[in-house]
Protein backbone atom coordinates (compact mmCIF):
# COMPACT_ATOMS: atom_id res chain seq x y z
CA UNK A 1 0.00 0.00 0.00
CA UNK A 2 0.83 3.48 -0.76
CA UNK A 3 0.56 6.35 1.50
CA UNK A 4 0.14 10.37 1.25
CA UNK A 5 0.46 13.58 3.08
CA UNK A 6 -3.48 14.78 3.97
CA UNK A 7 -2.79 18.00 2.72
CA UNK A 8 -0.82 20.19 5.71
CA UNK A 9 -1.24 17.87 8.23
CA UNK A 10 1.02 15.20 9.41
CA UNK A 11 -1.42 12.30 8.55
CA UNK A 12 0.25 9.97 6.33
CA UNK A 13 -3.19 7.97 4.75
CA UNK A 14 -3.53 4.98 2.37
CA UNK A 15 -3.96 6.16 -0.74
CA UNK A 16 -7.11 3.70 -1.19
CA UNK A 17 -9.63 4.75 1.48
CA UNK A 18 -12.34 2.89 2.23
CA UNK A 19 -15.77 4.17 1.64
CA UNK A 20 -18.63 3.38 3.47
CA UNK A 21 -22.14 4.54 2.30
CA UNK A 22 -22.96 1.06 0.97
CA UNK A 23 -22.53 -0.29 4.68
CA UNK A 24 -25.48 1.82 5.24
CA UNK A 25 -27.66 -0.68 3.26
CA UNK A 26 -28.17 2.59 1.23
CA UNK A 27 -26.78 0.60 -2.31
CA UNK A 28 -28.51 -2.76 -1.65
CA UNK A 29 -28.82 -5.34 1.08
CA UNK A 30 -26.41 -5.33 3.61
CA UNK A 31 -25.00 -7.92 5.99
CA UNK A 32 -23.37 -6.29 8.82
CA UNK A 33 -20.94 -9.44 9.58
CA UNK A 34 -19.74 -9.49 6.27
CA UNK A 35 -19.69 -5.51 6.30
CA UNK A 36 -17.18 -5.64 9.71
CA UNK A 37 -15.12 -8.49 8.38
CA UNK A 38 -14.75 -6.81 4.76
CA UNK A 39 -13.13 -3.70 6.99
CA UNK A 40 -11.17 -5.34 9.39
CA UNK A 41 -9.29 -7.12 5.79
CA UNK A 42 -8.91 -3.70 4.39
CA UNK A 43 -7.19 -2.49 8.04
CA UNK A 44 -5.23 -5.70 7.61
CA UNK A 45 -4.32 -5.08 4.24
CA UNK A 46 -2.82 -1.73 4.77
CA UNK A 47 -6.17 0.63 4.44
CA UNK A 48 -6.19 2.98 7.36
CA UNK A 49 -9.07 6.12 6.39
CA UNK A 50 -12.53 5.05 6.52
CA UNK A 51 -15.11 7.98 5.47
CA UNK A 52 -18.75 7.22 6.34
CA UNK A 53 -21.59 9.55 7.57
CA UNK A 54 -24.94 10.10 9.47
CA UNK A 55 -26.91 9.89 6.17
CA UNK A 56 -25.60 6.44 5.14
CA UNK A 57 -28.70 4.69 6.97
CA UNK A 58 -29.01 7.11 9.92
CA UNK A 59 -25.90 6.02 11.71
CA UNK A 60 -25.91 2.51 10.34
CA UNK A 61 -22.70 2.81 8.91
CA UNK A 62 -21.01 4.55 11.38
CA UNK A 63 -22.41 1.95 14.22
CA UNK A 64 -20.67 -1.03 11.88
CA UNK A 65 -17.47 0.80 11.21
CA UNK A 66 -17.63 1.24 15.32
CA UNK A 67 -18.05 -2.26 15.88
CA UNK A 68 -15.10 -3.04 13.56
CA UNK A 69 -12.81 -0.10 15.26
CA UNK A 70 -13.62 -1.97 18.47
CA UNK A 71 -11.82 -5.16 17.53
CA UNK A 72 -8.66 -3.42 15.44
CA UNK A 73 -5.76 -3.38 18.21
CA UNK A 74 -3.29 -2.09 15.30
CA UNK A 75 -2.05 0.61 13.71
CA UNK A 76 -4.23 4.02 13.47
CA UNK A 77 -7.38 4.43 11.41
CA UNK A 78 -8.09 7.85 10.27
CA UNK A 79 -12.02 7.58 10.53
CA UNK A 80 -13.99 10.69 8.37
CA UNK A 81 -17.70 11.09 9.23
CA UNK A 82 -20.08 14.07 7.90
CA UNK A 83 -23.14 16.27 9.80
CA UNK A 84 -25.94 15.74 7.03
CA UNK A 85 -27.84 19.64 6.79
CA UNK A 86 -31.19 20.08 8.10
CA UNK A 87 -32.58 18.73 4.53
CA UNK A 88 -36.23 20.24 4.97
CA UNK A 89 -34.49 23.61 4.56
CA UNK A 90 -33.61 22.91 1.18
CA UNK A 91 -35.67 21.74 -1.60
CA UNK A 92 -33.26 19.14 -2.86
CA UNK A 93 -29.36 18.84 -3.45
CA UNK A 94 -29.35 21.07 -6.71
CA UNK A 95 -29.01 23.92 -3.88
CA UNK A 96 -30.56 26.94 -5.13
CA UNK A 97 -28.23 29.79 -4.55
CA UNK A 98 -31.00 31.47 -1.80
CA UNK A 99 -30.42 28.55 0.77
CA UNK A 100 -28.06 30.02 3.36
CA UNK A 101 -25.71 27.16 5.93
CA UNK A 102 -27.01 28.92 8.32
CA UNK A 103 -30.46 27.51 8.22
CA UNK A 104 -28.69 23.98 7.46
CA UNK A 105 -25.89 24.15 9.90
CA UNK A 106 -27.29 25.75 13.15
CA UNK A 107 -25.11 25.56 16.07
CA UNK A 108 -27.17 23.08 18.05
CA UNK A 109 -27.38 20.73 15.03
CA UNK A 110 -23.39 20.54 14.61
CA UNK A 111 -23.52 19.67 17.92
CA UNK A 112 -26.43 16.87 18.20
CA UNK A 113 -24.72 15.37 14.88
CA UNK A 114 -21.17 15.21 16.33
CA UNK A 115 -22.51 13.53 19.92
CA UNK A 116 -23.78 11.03 17.83
CA UNK A 117 -21.18 10.16 15.57
CA UNK A 118 -18.98 9.83 18.40
CA UNK A 119 -20.96 7.58 20.61
CA UNK A 120 -21.67 5.72 17.22
CA UNK A 121 -18.09 4.94 16.43
CA UNK A 122 -17.05 4.63 19.79
CA UNK A 123 -14.72 7.16 19.89
CA UNK A 124 -13.71 10.22 22.22
CA UNK A 125 -12.79 12.22 19.21
CA UNK A 126 -13.64 12.34 15.27
CA UNK A 127 -10.27 12.34 13.59
CA UNK A 128 -12.56 14.19 10.55
CA UNK A 129 -15.95 16.05 10.86
CA UNK A 130 -17.16 17.09 7.45
CA UNK A 131 -20.59 19.50 6.21
CA UNK A 132 -21.52 16.69 4.15
CA UNK A 133 -22.47 19.35 1.85
CA UNK A 134 -21.40 23.12 0.96
CA UNK A 135 -23.62 26.17 0.75
CA UNK A 136 -21.18 29.18 -0.61
CA UNK A 137 -22.57 31.85 1.71
CA UNK A 138 -20.62 29.85 4.25
CA UNK A 139 -17.46 32.31 3.20
CA UNK A 140 -19.12 34.95 4.91
CA UNK A 141 -21.30 33.32 7.33
CA UNK A 142 -19.24 31.98 9.52
CA UNK A 143 -20.90 30.27 12.75
CA UNK A 144 -20.48 26.88 11.19
CA UNK A 145 -16.60 27.01 11.47
CA UNK A 146 -16.88 28.74 14.83
CA UNK A 147 -19.42 25.75 15.92
CA UNK A 148 -16.74 23.51 14.50
CA UNK A 149 -14.00 25.09 16.19
CA UNK A 150 -15.27 25.27 20.02
CA UNK A 151 -15.79 21.27 19.30
CA UNK A 152 -12.01 21.11 18.10
CA UNK A 153 -10.43 23.45 21.57
CA UNK A 154 -13.09 20.69 23.52
CA UNK A 155 -11.11 17.79 22.16
CA UNK A 156 -14.46 16.48 20.41
CA UNK A 157 -13.12 17.06 17.00
CA UNK A 158 -9.39 17.01 15.39
CA UNK A 159 -10.12 18.23 11.80
CA UNK A 160 -12.28 19.82 9.95
CA UNK A 161 -13.61 19.54 6.35
CA UNK A 162 -16.06 20.00 3.64
CA UNK A 163 -17.76 17.77 1.17
CA UNK A 164 -18.50 19.31 -2.06
CA UNK A 165 -22.67 18.17 -3.52
CA UNK A 166 -21.38 16.19 -7.16
CA UNK A 167 -20.77 18.03 -9.90
CA UNK A 168 -20.39 21.04 -8.48
CA UNK A 169 -16.39 21.40 -7.27
CA UNK A 170 -16.92 25.34 -8.74
CA UNK A 171 -19.04 25.38 -5.50
CA UNK A 172 -15.52 25.13 -2.88
CA UNK A 173 -13.05 27.38 -5.27
CA UNK A 174 -13.38 30.23 -2.38
CA UNK A 175 -13.49 28.06 -0.01
CA UNK A 176 -10.33 26.20 -1.03
CA UNK A 177 -8.65 30.00 -1.47
CA UNK A 178 -9.03 31.01 2.06
CA UNK A 179 -7.24 27.14 3.74
CA UNK A 180 -10.07 27.19 6.49
CA UNK A 181 -11.01 23.71 6.17
CA UNK A 182 -8.57 20.62 6.34
CA UNK A 183 -9.90 18.65 3.41
CA UNK A 184 -12.34 18.84 0.80
CA UNK A 185 -14.45 15.90 -0.86
CA UNK A 186 -15.55 16.28 -3.95
CA UNK A 187 -16.69 13.75 -7.37
CA UNK A 188 -13.81 13.14 -9.81
CA UNK A 189 -13.48 10.34 -11.95
CA UNK A 190 -13.28 9.85 -15.86
CA UNK A 191 -16.53 11.67 -16.58
CA UNK A 192 -16.49 13.86 -14.19
CA UNK A 193 -13.03 15.76 -14.27
CA UNK A 194 -14.24 19.57 -13.87
CA UNK A 195 -12.30 19.29 -10.25
CA UNK A 196 -8.62 18.94 -11.86
CA UNK A 197 -8.98 22.37 -13.54
CA UNK A 198 -9.33 24.77 -10.79
CA UNK A 199 -10.60 22.98 -7.66
CA UNK A 200 -7.32 20.80 -6.93
CA UNK A 201 -4.57 23.72 -7.61
CA UNK A 202 -6.23 26.02 -5.29
CA UNK A 203 -6.63 23.86 -3.07
CA UNK A 204 -2.69 22.33 -3.26
CA UNK A 205 -1.60 26.39 -2.68
CA UNK A 206 -3.60 26.35 0.74
CA UNK A 207 -2.54 22.41 1.38
CA UNK A 208 -6.65 21.70 1.86
CA UNK A 209 -6.40 17.34 1.70
CA UNK A 210 -8.82 16.26 -1.66
CA UNK A 211 -10.43 13.45 -0.80
CA UNK A 212 -12.08 11.81 -4.32
CA UNK A 213 -15.19 10.07 -4.34
CA UNK A 214 -16.91 7.88 -6.46
CA UNK A 215 -13.74 7.28 -8.75
CA UNK A 216 -15.45 4.64 -10.41
CA UNK A 217 -18.95 6.32 -11.27
CA UNK A 218 -20.80 4.13 -8.79
CA UNK A 219 -20.08 1.50 -10.68
CA UNK A 220 -19.95 2.25 -14.26
CA UNK A 221 -16.48 2.42 -14.52
CA UNK A 222 -15.53 -0.87 -13.37
CA UNK A 223 -16.58 -2.06 -16.80
CA UNK A 224 -18.48 -4.86 -15.54
CA UNK A 225 -21.94 -3.94 -16.43
CA UNK A 226 -24.34 -5.25 -19.19
CA UNK A 227 -27.76 -4.36 -20.57
CA UNK A 228 -29.55 -6.77 -18.24
CA UNK A 229 -27.18 -5.29 -15.45
CA UNK A 230 -29.91 -2.35 -13.82
CA UNK A 231 -32.53 -5.32 -13.66
CA UNK A 232 -30.18 -7.00 -11.50
CA UNK A 233 -30.34 -4.28 -9.03
CA UNK A 234 -32.62 -5.02 -5.48
CA UNK A 235 -35.49 -2.48 -5.04
CA UNK A 236 -33.60 -0.65 -2.56
CA UNK A 237 -30.79 -0.32 -4.55
CA UNK A 238 -30.21 3.58 -4.65
CA UNK A 239 -28.82 3.08 -8.59
CA UNK A 240 -32.27 1.47 -9.75
CA UNK A 241 -33.51 5.30 -9.37
CA UNK A 242 -30.40 6.86 -10.41
CA UNK A 243 -29.90 4.67 -14.07
CA UNK A 244 -33.72 5.03 -15.08
CA UNK A 245 -35.19 5.68 -18.41
CA UNK A 246 -32.11 6.15 -20.67
CA UNK A 247 -29.99 6.92 -18.30
CA UNK A 248 -28.49 3.92 -18.28
CA UNK A 249 -28.18 3.05 -21.70
CA UNK A 250 -26.07 6.14 -22.31
CA UNK A 251 -23.62 5.73 -19.54
CA UNK A 252 -23.26 1.64 -21.29
CA UNK A 253 -22.38 3.86 -24.41
CA UNK A 254 -19.91 6.60 -23.02
CA UNK A 255 -18.35 3.55 -20.99
CA UNK A 256 -17.44 1.36 -24.37
CA UNK A 257 -15.95 4.56 -25.71
CA UNK A 258 -13.55 4.63 -22.96
CA UNK A 259 -12.79 0.88 -22.45
CA UNK A 260 -11.42 1.85 -26.23
CA UNK A 261 -9.07 3.66 -24.59
CA UNK A 262 -7.93 2.27 -21.52
CA UNK A 263 -8.39 -1.33 -22.02
CA UNK A 264 -5.45 -1.92 -24.41
CA UNK A 265 -2.91 -0.58 -21.66
CA UNK A 266 -4.85 -2.01 -18.52
CA UNK A 267 -6.19 -5.12 -17.46
CA UNK A 268 -9.81 -4.05 -16.68
CA UNK A 269 -11.53 -0.80 -16.73
CA UNK A 270 -11.65 -0.78 -13.15
CA UNK A 271 -7.96 -0.14 -12.39
CA UNK A 272 -7.54 2.18 -15.33
CA UNK A 273 -10.38 4.07 -13.57
CA UNK A 274 -8.79 3.80 -10.28
CA UNK A 275 -5.65 4.91 -11.19
CA UNK A 276 -6.95 7.55 -13.14
CA UNK A 277 -8.38 8.73 -9.98
CA UNK A 278 -5.01 8.39 -8.27
CA UNK A 279 -3.35 10.49 -11.11
CA UNK A 280 -3.48 13.95 -9.72
CA UNK A 281 -0.74 14.99 -7.18
CA UNK A 282 -3.50 16.91 -4.97
CA UNK A 283 -5.69 14.21 -4.50
CA UNK A 284 -4.53 12.25 -0.66
CA UNK A 285 -6.83 9.41 -0.76
CA UNK A 286 -9.56 7.72 -3.33
CA UNK A 287 -12.43 6.19 -1.59
CA UNK A 288 -14.04 3.46 -3.32
CA UNK A 289 -17.00 1.41 -1.77
CA UNK A 290 -16.29 -1.90 -0.95
CA UNK A 291 -18.45 -4.93 -0.33
CA UNK A 292 -16.49 -7.73 0.45
CA UNK A 293 -12.77 -8.79 0.83
CA UNK A 294 -12.90 -9.82 -3.15
CA UNK A 295 -13.28 -6.20 -4.05
CA UNK A 296 -10.72 -5.04 -1.21
CA UNK A 297 -8.11 -6.98 -3.01
CA UNK A 298 -9.21 -5.11 -6.64
CA UNK A 299 -9.24 -2.20 -5.15
CA UNK A 300 -5.81 -1.59 -3.02
CA UNK A 301 -3.55 -3.99 -6.19
CA UNK A 302 -3.74 -0.48 -8.03
CA UNK A 303 -1.64 0.79 -4.96
CA UNK A 304 1.46 0.18 -6.36
CA UNK A 305 3.75 3.21 -7.22
CA UNK A 306 2.52 2.62 -10.79
CA UNK A 307 0.95 6.05 -11.92
CA UNK A 308 -1.40 6.51 -14.67
CA UNK A 309 -0.22 6.86 -18.18
CA UNK A 310 0.21 10.97 -18.87
CA UNK A 311 -0.84 10.16 -22.76
CA UNK A 312 -4.32 8.53 -21.60
CA UNK A 313 -5.30 11.89 -19.43
CA UNK A 314 -5.37 13.85 -22.69
CA UNK A 315 -6.96 10.96 -24.52
CA UNK A 316 -9.79 11.25 -21.88
CA UNK A 317 -10.68 15.15 -22.24
CA UNK A 318 -12.96 15.01 -24.60
CA UNK A 319 -14.93 11.75 -23.39
CA UNK A 320 -15.88 14.54 -19.82
CA UNK A 321 -19.30 13.82 -18.83
CA UNK A 322 -21.29 16.64 -16.21
CA UNK A 323 -24.25 14.10 -15.71
CA UNK A 324 -26.24 14.61 -12.47
CA UNK A 325 -27.92 11.47 -11.32
CA UNK A 326 -29.69 12.25 -8.68
CA UNK A 327 -32.27 14.42 -9.36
Amino acid sequence: MEYRKFGRSDWKVSEIGFGGWQLGGTWGNVDDKNSIETLLYAFENGVNFVDTAFAYGNGHSERVIGKALGQWNSEKIYVATKITPLLDKIESKSQQPNHSIMDCYPDWHIKEIVEGSLKRLGTERLDLIQLHLWFEDGITNLEWLQTLTTLKIEGKIDKIGVSLADIRPEQGLELAKTGWVDSIQVLFNMFEQEPADALFPESHRTGTAIIVRVPLDSGALTGTWMENTREEWTETDKRRSMYRGDRFKETLRRVEEIKKICTPNYQSLAEAALRYSLYPKEVSVVIPGMRNKKEVDLNIAISDGMKFNPKLVDMLRPHRWKHEFYS
